[in-house]
């Protein structure tokens, strides 16, 4: 592989300078409150809005991943990029509940619809979750990307990476966050989209490429009984994640929360929407073409996970390897920061801020502050351990996304459009979801010593989308079943939380919010979705 020259380092360090500008402008505007500091005082464009849910979304772990899955033959993976529709939901559906509940975060809005018991749930297992998988995953991918781009160590391109975002987040909050996600987002989506063509080029197009690969490698519809992504399981469980981590999640929905008004954030989530479907074609497909071109002899790797970096600095002439390498290291920064700022808003807002609720602005600033410092040098001591993971990276972190996600989607899914769902359902869904995920987790790290027929065999072994989708129907059981008999839910509590309780004003305000070009421009993301299905149908 060719290593960066001068004309590369220098557009690195164009893009590093434009991006210390745009942070240091951010910083000089003197952060007022809290609202200001992890809301970036809610006045945020859609333009904004969708560039930062876009780049929050691609970090390096999905650019690594992605073209792993493309190169490995994990193509029903790309199912999980699909999920524009879903963003899209985020929008029309659940926006409006959030924007007119005035909240600052996810578990604050489920202790105003269900109680004080599930935002603490929800906010001590977010944070976990956000440094086991967000922030390890994405400093794990990152130390990838930047020593074999940059030629120099894992620790040092992790460490130098990391330390530089937590400084600009520290002191620039949100706001920083999201101006410079703008950016990472041009950047990223011009690198990737230069390697693209020129990786089709190289290959003899895309005919050639199916000819090389066969059509039956791009096909992401396995039968049912394929024992690795069985496409019923595959379609419930991936919708099931999606439904958790873009409407409902912090780490996104908060970037739809510093919208001016619904309108914006609405429109905001339909130009995410319509970004989401990029990293098919610039990140899917160039580690397809990695997958082509080796098999033509004409580049060499030796993991999947390795496909993407390696296609880059072969084919790629100097200054577009420094525009693509500074592309990766704007994802790797741009989740990175978003990651860093959601766990700190988390942590003031749901758990110090309850702690010690006559805290005035300026004191729980500096406590935002403090805690993005804390989960950056977590993230730090979490380096060493996701250096020991193996296999395709992207195939990881859905499987663990297919655990947490399930009780999570069905309190919140459930808890917006049917309103019996009470307190107590809530969290006997969240209480038994966090034991079966725990219980999965365990055996399935631990198979191998397992009795085979045996139930703990069967089940840590059973497929984790198979898992996934039985668990989200168990974890709605349980949900209806403890609410019905218990207390039904006050109906003055519910008022316009639930689709049943919206007022006749709020009906007329919400349908003021939006115009035809809003709906015609969601019906075209539908559309591509649908023709991206059948073009991936192995035929």
């Amino acid at each position: 592989m060719k290593s960066l020259q001068l004309f590369d380092w220098i557009v690195i360090a164009i893009y590093f300078i434009i991006l210390l500008g745009i942070a240091w402008w951010v910083i000089r505007k003197k952060t007022k409150n809290t609202e200001d500091y992890f809301l970036a005082g809610r006045n945020i464009g859609w333009f904004v809005v969708g560039a930062s849910i876009f780049a929050s979304n691609i970090g390096s772990e999905h650019v690594v991943g992605l073209a792993g899955a493309g190169a490995g033959d994990k193509m029903p993976m790309l199912i999980y990029e699909l999920h524009a529709w879903l963003v899209i939901m985020l929008g029309w559906v659940f926006l409006p509940f959030y924007a007119r509940s005035g909240v600052f975060t996810m578990p604050e809005f489920l202790e105003i619809r269900f109680s004080s018991g599930a935002r603490w749930f929800l906010s001590v297992f977010s944070l976990a979750a956000y440094v086991l998988t967000k922030v390890s995953v994405t400093i794990y991918a990152g130390g990838i990307v930047v020593s074999t781009l940059l030629g120099i160590s894992f620790w040092v391109g992790a460490l130098s990476t990391v330390i530089l975002t937590g400084i600009y987040t520290i002191l620039g909050g949100m706001r920083a966050v999201v101006y410079t996600e703008t950016l990472q987002t041009i950047v990223l989506i011009l690198g990737a989209g230069f390697l693209t063509f020129m990786g089709l080029d190289a290959v003899g197009g895309w005919g050639a490429l199916k000819a090389e690969v066969t059509p039956q490698y791009l096909d992401m519809w396995r039968p049912p009984s394929d024992p690795d992504f069985p496409w019923p399981s595959l379609v419930i469980s991936s919708t099931v994640v999606g439904i958790w981590y873009w409407c409902t999640d912090q780490y996104i929905v908060q970037r739809a929360l510093t919208a001016k008004n619904i309108t914006e954030g609405r429109r905001g989530t339909i130009f995410a929407g319509l970004l989401k479907l990029l990293p098919i074609f610039l990140f899917l497909i160039p580690g397809i073409v990695a997958l082509a071109l080796k098999q033509q002899g004409k580049l060499n790797w030796d993991t999947p996970d390795q496909a993407f970096p390696a296609l880059m600095t072969t084919l790629l002439p100097s200054g577009l390897r420094g525009l693509v390498a500074a592309g990766l290291m704007a994802a790797l920064m741009s989740s990175l920061a978003s990651v860093f700022n959601s766990c700190s808003t988390i942590f003031t807002v749901d758990i110090y801020k309850k702690l010690f609720p006559g805290t005035e602005e300026k004191r729980l600033l500096k406590i935002g502050r403090i805690a993005t410092g804390i989960v950056v040098v977590l993230g730090i001591l979490w380096i060493p351990i996701m250096q020991n993971i193996s296999g395709v990276l992207y195939e990881y972190l859905q499987s663990v996304q297919s655990y947490i996600a399930p009780p999570i989607t069905a309190v919140f899914l459930l808890g917006i459009f049917f309103s019996r769902i009470n307190s107590k359902g809530a969290m006997a869904t969240l209480l038994a979801g966090l034991v079966i995920a725990v219980v999965r987790l365990v055996l399935e790290l631990n198979v191998d010593s397992l009795v085979p027929g045996g139930w703990a065999y069967q089940f840590g072994s059973m497929n984790f989308l198979t898992f996934s989708a039985y668990f989200f129907l168990l974890c709605v059981v349980i949900a209806v079943c403890v609410s019905l008999v218990t207390q039904r839910p006050s109906p003055e509590k519910l008022q316009g939380l639930t689709f049943g309780t919206i007022s006749e004003e709020d009906k007329r305000a919400n349908a003021r919010s939006f115009s035809r070009w809003d709906v015609i421009a969601s019906v075209i993301v539908l559309i591509i979705v649908v023709a991206i299905m059948i073009l991936f149908n192995g035929r």
